[in-house]
């Protein structure tokens, strides 16, 4: 029987909203939960404007992506991984229609040498009110290939 993974947990990352971990490892591939952009050791969401009862009342999906594809990395980079090693990447938009042009813009900026495999859904919401959220597969310790 194969031995079980390991979790992976990032100092620099937010902390997980549940009972999971930034990443697993299995053989050579690294899988992340779902990353969101709030900052470690914040309750806030950049870009994120909330009511008194949680409600959004307004959000800027640029800053959302910056901080979302931050998180991500720091998870990568700490899991000894890098950005160039995504091979695969889920997207979860809250709102498909006004926010995927400006996704797909930063998407392509962050995404320029390395484009991985790439699905994009529009979700009615997340678990805290965020507009988007990555769900990644990446190699690890894999030799490049010549």
């Amino acid at each position: 029987m194969a031995k079980a993974s390991q979790p992976l947990h990032s100092s620099k990352a937010p902390e997980p909203v549940g009972p999971y971990p930034h990443a697993r490892r299995v053989g050579s591939l690294l899988f992340l939960s779902g990353v969101g952009p709030r900052e470690r050791g914040r309750k806030e969401i950049p870009g994120v404007e909330l009511d008194e009862a949680g409600n959004i009342l307004a959000y800027d999906i640029a800053a959302q992506c910056h901080a979302v594809f931050r998180n991500v990395r720091y998870i990568l980079e700490e899991a000894g991984s890098n950005w160039e090693n995504l091979v695969d990447v889920t997207v979860f938009l809250t709102n498909m229609k006004d926010d995927f042009g400006i996704y797909n813009q930063i998407y392509a900026a962050y995404f320029k040498d390395n484009q991985p495999c790439r699905t994009t859904v529009e979700v009615n919401s997340l678990p805290t009110p965020i507009a988007i959220e990555l769900k990644c597969i990446a190699t690890i310790g894999v030799p490049e290939q010549g």
